[in-house]
């Protein structure tokens, strides 16, 4: 993806970023003060305190998350597997270094271990420091903590796993690989035989060029293909997605509301309706990924 960002640009309103996404769309942040900024091996890391979005991170300029509107992602990437898969006892996070993930994934009690393979230490340095809201849950004794390549660890591991979500940034520099068939291929083969795979999934409106192929290199391996829809105010176009790949468990068929309710796990986007509805694609969409996934049922 052709991303750039212009940080710190000077106006009569005060000092603001900007991010522009594939020269055709740009989002504006105004900015109170930097929080962090360093060069790690692998990116350009910062964290900024914005005048209405609260801490905000950056990685090479692109937003990853801010305080604001954060919990409407990472409720969507965990508790929708979390709540269909039958009983998700082992959990594994690609990326997620900011911790959010890890933080929603944890408040199921079934859980009994997760791993996060993060390969960027510094992201996980910085949000410890200036997102402990979303970083809280990074010293639960259930998370062991790997700072390494999350392709070479799902190619060397003998473990399996009953849920892996790959809270990946976009395909390029450090991510690119975790959107390509043999590390699909490889997650497909750790992943119990109910497991499912949750992947993100980029923006419907500007994406299909990274969702349609992203997708077509998951279909080999699972037999039941999804994309889910949630919306987030900090990414291009407020309208976001995330794959869903399981062995054979359906998303609204094997979804049972009643756990939900019996669960008590506090969201402030998530719910049962929410679970339902953000399957149900507009026509745009489904004409986009025709062939690609399946009919919901």
């Amino acid at each position: 993806m052709d991303n750039s960002s212009r940080m710190g640009t000077k106006n009569k309103a005060g000092l603001w970023i900007k991010e522009i996404h594939k020269e055709t769309v740009a989002l504006s942040f105004k900015i109170e003060k930097t929080l962090f900024s360093e060069r790690s091996q692998f990116q350009q890391v910062d964290v900024v305190q914005t005048a209405g979005h609260g801490a905000m991170l950056l990685n090479d300029g692109i937003v990853q998350l801010s305080e604001r509107d954060e919990f409407v992602y990472h409720e969507m990437i965990a508790h929708v597997p979390l709540f269909v898969h039958p009983s998700p006892k082992q959990v594994l996070v690609i990326g997620g270094g900011d911790g959010g993930t890890v933080r929603e994934v944890l408040k199921h009690r079934s859980i009994e271990r997760v791993v996060m393979v993060e390969i960027d230490e510094i992201v996980v340095q910085a949000c410890r420091r200036h997102l402990p809201s979303v970083s809280c849950a990074l010293d639960d004794p259930r998370l062991e903590l790997r700072i390494e390549n999350g392709v070479k660890f799902v190619n060397d591991t003998g473990e399996r796993f009953d849920v892996v979500i790959v809270d990946s940034s976009d395909p390029i520099g450090p991510a690119e690989s975790l959107f390509n068939q043999p590390f699909y291929e490889r997650v497909a083969a750790i992943l119990a035989a109910d497991g499912i795979m949750i992947t993100q999934a980029e923006s419907p409106f500007y994406d299909h060029d990274i969702q349609y192929p992203m997708l077509m290199n998951q279909r080999p391996f699972f037999k039941k293909l999804h994309l889910y829809l949630f919306t987030n105010i900090t990414y291009p176009g407020g309208f976001w997605s995330f794959g869903y790949a399981s062995k054979g468990i359906c998303p609204l068929k094997d979804f049972d509301p009643a756990r939900v309710e019996k669960a008590g796990v506090a969201t402030r986007y998530y719910n049962i309706g929410i679970h339902r509805a953000a399957f149900m694609l507009p026509t745009f969409v489904k004409e986009n990924l025709a062939g690609v996934i399946d009919p919901v049922i």
